[in-house]
C-alpha cells in the first residue's frame, strides 16, 4: 500500500482535506433553481453561495473576484499563450428537496449497503450503484436521506476552488492565464444565457460537471424543443354531435401515435428520443411541449420532420381542426465543434493520466453549459467530479474522487502552460 492511500496520488492526498471541507460547507447552502421562474437567476438564494465564493476567492488573494450579472467571475494571471476557463454551476435541481441538507461523511467506507436513519427503507447499495464498489476504504459523503446532496454541481465548485487555492499558493509554477466562472441556473437550461463571453475572455474552457473519476465527455446530444398546438372547435356538449372537435382528443391521438421505441424509457447509449413533457389546454386548444434528442444532428432534424408530419396527419381528418408546429434549436452536439480543436480534449486526457487515472472517453445523454458554450465558439468539454446518483435522495460522492478532480485541474493547467 502506498503512503498516500486511499488517494490516487500524493497531490490528491494533499488536496483532499481542502476539497472535503469546502464541499461540506457549500452543500449546506440551499441553491435550488426554479424551472418556472422568469427571473435570472431563477432564485435569489443561489447568490448566497455565489457571494460566499467571491469572498473566499478574495481571501485567497484573487483580488478581481466579483459577482457580475449573476455570475462569479475571477482570474489568475499566467504566462501561457492560451486563456483557459474553468466553470461549474452553483444551482441544484428541483427534482428532490434541497433545503436543510445534512451531509453525512462515512470515513473508511466498508463496501456494504448504506442505510439512512432519517429515511427508513432508503438504501444505497453497490448492487444498484456499481461505482460505489470502487470506494471501499475511502471516504463517502451522502445525505441523511431526506434531501439531495448537491454534488451536482458543488463537487465541481469545490474541485475548482481547491485547485485555484493550490495554484495561487504555487504561483511560481508555470500556468496559462486562467478564468474562473461559477454559473447559476444550469439545471433549468439558462446557465450561460446571460454570460458575456467577451468579458470571460477565454479561448478554451472546461466544465467540471461529470460523474465517474477519469471521465471526459466531449460529445453530447443535439437538442431541439418542439411545440405542438392543436386547435379544435368548442360547442355546447349537449349539441356537439358532428360539430365539436375536441383539441384534447387530438392531443391524445398524437401522443398515442408517438413511437414508443423512441421514448426516453426505451432508449439508451447513443439512441435518440422524443419526449413529451408538458401539456396544457382545453377543448378549443391544447399545447404540447416535447424535447427531441439525438447525437447525430441530421437524424435529429429528420425526427423533427417525422413528428411534424405525425401532428399534421392527426389534425387532417377534421375540417374544423388545425395544428401549428414550432421547432426551436436548444443546443448541438459539442463534438461537431470540438473536432476542429482536438487538442482541447487531448490535453485533458493527458492531465487525467498524469493524475494517475485511466481516462474514460464518455458522452452525455443530455447537455451541459459546455454544450452551449461550444456552440457559441468556446470549445468546452466536460470533466469528472465524482458525483453519483444525482437528482436523488441517494446522491453521493467520495472525497478521494473530488481530490482527483482537483488534481486533474492542476495538471490540466500545467499542461496548457507548455503550449
Amino acid at each position: 500500500m502506498t503512503d498516500h492511500a486511499p488517494y490516487t496520488s500524493p497531490l490528491a492526498a494533499e488536496l483532499g482535506p481542502d476539497v472535503r471541507d469546502r464541499f461540506l460547507r457549500y452543500v449546506t447552502i440551499d441553491t435550488q433553481s426554479d424551472p418556472d421562474s422568469s427571473e435570472f437567476p431563477s432564485t435569489a438564494k443561489q447568490l448566497d453561495l455565489s457571494r460566499m465564493l467571491v469572498d473566499e476567492l478574495q481571501e485567497l488573494g484573487v483580488t478581481d473576484a466579483r459577482l457580475e450579472d449573476g455570475y462569479v467571475m475571477a482570474s489568475l494571471d499566467g504566462t501561457g499563450s492560451t486563456v483557459v476557463a474553468l466553470l461549474a454551476h452553483v444551482d441544484t435541481t428541483s427534482d428532490a428537496p434541497g433545503a436543510g441538507v445534512k451531509p453525512r461523511l462515512i470515513e473508511n467506507y466498508d463496501g456494504g449497503d448504506i442505510t439512512y436513519d432519517a429515511a427508513p427503507g432508503l438504501l444505497l447499495s453497490p448492487v444498484e450503484s456499481p461505482d460505489l464498489r470502487a470506494q471501499k476504504g475511502r471516504d463517502v459523503i451522502t445525505t441523511d436521506g431526506t434531501t439531495l446532496l448537491g454534488a451536482d454541481d458543488k463537487a465541481g465548485v469545490a474541485a475548482i476552488m481547491t485547485a485555484v487555492h493550490y495554484l495561487h499558493a504555487h504561483a511560481d509554477a508555470p500556468r496559462p492565464p486562467l478564468r474562473i466562472c461559477f454559473t447559476p441556473d444550469e439545471e433549468v437550461g439558462k446557465g450561460i444565457s446571460h454570460l458575456d463571453l467577451d468579458a470571460l475572455g477565454a479561448e478554451v474552457a472546461y466544465t467540471l460537471d461529470g460523474s465517474t473519476a477519469g471521465t471526459i465527455e466531449d460529445e453530447s446530444f443535439s437538442a431541439d424543443e418542439m411545440i405542438v398546438r392543436f386547435t379544435g372547435r368548442q360547442t355546447h356538449p349537449g349539441t356537439a354531435k358532428d360539430k365539436m372537435v375536441n383539441a384534447m382528443r387530438l392531443a391524445g391521438r398524437f401522443l398515442d401515435a408517438l413511437p414508443y421505441a423512441e421514448a426516453p424509457e426505451t432508449t439508451s447509449d447513443r439512441e435518440g428520443f422524443v419526449h413529451p413533457y408538458s401539456i396544457e389546454g382545453a377543448v378549443s386548444e391544447v399545447t404540447l411541449r416535447l424535447i427531441l434528442r439525438d447525437f447525430d444532428t441530421g437524424v435529429l432534424e429528420e425526427r423533427g420532420r417525422r413528428m411534424t408530419k405525425l401532428a399534421e396527419a392527426t389534425a387532417a381528418p377534421f375540417t374544423d381542426a388545425s395544428v401549428e408546429v414550432t421547432i426551436t434549436e436548444q443546443y448541438r452536439n459539442m463534438k461537431d465543434h470540438l473536432r476542429e480543436r482536438p487538442e482541447v480534449a487531448g490535453i485533458a486526457v493527458r492531465a487525467i493520466e498524469t493524475a494517475g487515472l485511466k481516462p474514460i472517453q464518455g458522452f452525455i445523454r443530455g447537455g451541459t453549459d459546455g454544450s452551449m458554450l461550444t456552440a457559441k465558439g468556446l470549445p468546452t468539454p466536460n470533466l469528472f467530479t465524482g458525483m453519483h446518483d444525482i437528482h436523488s435522495l441517494k446522491e453521493w460522492v467520495s472525497v478521494q474522487d473530488m481530490a482527483d478532480s482537483a488534481a486533474t485541474i492542476v495538471h490540466l493547467v500545467r499542461a496548457w502552460s507548455k503550449l
